[in-house]
């Protein structure tokens, strides 16, 4: 497997020679905690609108604040590791802000996407990506496949009475 976890910086460099080559670049992020059949089906959506497939992955410490204290499952450099062994991912980069939107200002992708339960106005980026002559889209998602079901699923099984928390 060859890993594909690149800084920013270098994110910056890979993008901008796919699109100097005329390769479509899309972007895509998320916490991508406990990888699932449904991540798997988004991610190879979101890759079959480019040439290549960017994934902006949060940090422990982001999905922390997004998802409270009990939240990542899997560290960082797992999640950075099962993402990129994914056929459809090319490259990975993490960010530790909320939001990737300083990201997407730098990597100024060709499209940005993300599932279709986010209206485009409310996509971090879009503004960007859409004046630098890109586009924002949203794919379907699986039905019944989230990482919070996952968890609650455990739980209800093996611990009757836990709750996930704030998720």
């Amino acid at each position: 497997m060859s890993f594909k976890l690149f800084t920013h910086q270098e994110a910056v460099i890979k993008v901008r020679d796919w699109q100097s080559q005329g390769k479509k670049v899309v972007f895509s992020n998320g916490c991508f905690d406990i990888l699932h059949a449904g991540h798997v089906r988004y991610l190879a959506a979101a890759r079959k609108l480019g040439d290549a497939l960017v994934i902006g992955l949060n940090s422990d410490d982001s999905v922390r604040r997004i998802k409270g204290p009990l939240r990542p499952v899997c560290p960082e450099p797992d999640r950075a590791e099962l993402l990129s062994a994914l056929e459809a991912v090319d490259a990975v980069t993490i960010f530790d802000e909320d939001t990737p939107e300083v990201l997407i200002g730098m990597l100024l992708p060709d499209v940005l996407v993300k599932g279709a339960d986010w209206p485009i106005e409310k996509i971090a980026g879009a503004k960007a990506v859409v004046a630098a002559g890109g586009s924002v889209m949203t794919v379907p998602l699986l039905e019944e496949r989230s990482t919070s079901g996952i968890i609650d699923t455990i739980l209800k099984r093996y611990c009757p009475g836990a709750r996930l928390g704030n998720d």
